[in-house]
């Protein structure tokens, strides 16, 4: 096969930060029905909140499976997670992060993760702000995700040392 006609391949990360142990049969299962591959997830308590659990999943699969992955997880609103997707070869990379308090908030990211901004969104921030620095300043915590960093950012932490376990999707 060509270089022109190889099929782009991406990879990326699920965090579940923190679920009742219910749900984890059922996170497991959407996991498996987005990468085409069983996933036997091991999952662990999580220190911040003892009663609730957490698990990473580190995947390979076809560029736009981040959004599928985190599609899939959405609907739960008690789970807190994040799906990241590296940059490929015409694609940017992602971020995706969800708290029950907050929702879900999606960002581009770059080969080394940071936060991407668009020139649009930045130019509707600064719209929105009418030229108030402190209203920019809210404008800009929202595009960067700021307050769904405070809030996960505990549960990161407590990941620290987490087993990770690779899932491939099958073409």
């Amino acid at each position: 096969m060509s270089a022109a006609h190889a099929r782009a391949v991406t990879r990326g990360v699920v965090f579940i930060h923190s679920t009742p142990a219910a749900l984890c049969p059922h996170i497991g299962w959407a996991i498996e029905s987005i990468l085409g591959v069983a996933a036997p997830v091991d999952w662990i308590k999580q220190p911040v909140s003892p009663d609730l659990v957490r698990t990473e999943v580190s995947w390979m699969g076809d560029p736009g499976t981040g959004a599928r992955l985190a599609s899939a997880l959405r609907g739960w609103e008690n789970v807190r997670y994040e799906v990241t997707e590296e940059p490929s070869p015409g694609a940017d990379g992602s971020r995706w992060s969800h708290t029950p308090s907050l929702g879900i908030h999606h960002t581009w990211t770059s080969a080394s993760g940071d936060a991407v901004v668009s020139e649009d969104r930045l130019r509707s921030a600064l719209a929105a702000s009418k030229g108030d620095p402190e209203q920019f300043r809210v404008e800009m915590a929202e595009l960067l995700g700021t307050a769904w960093d405070q809030e996960l950012e505990p549960f990161r932490y407590a990941g620290d040392g987490a087993p990770v376990r690779w899932l491939h999707r099958v073409s």
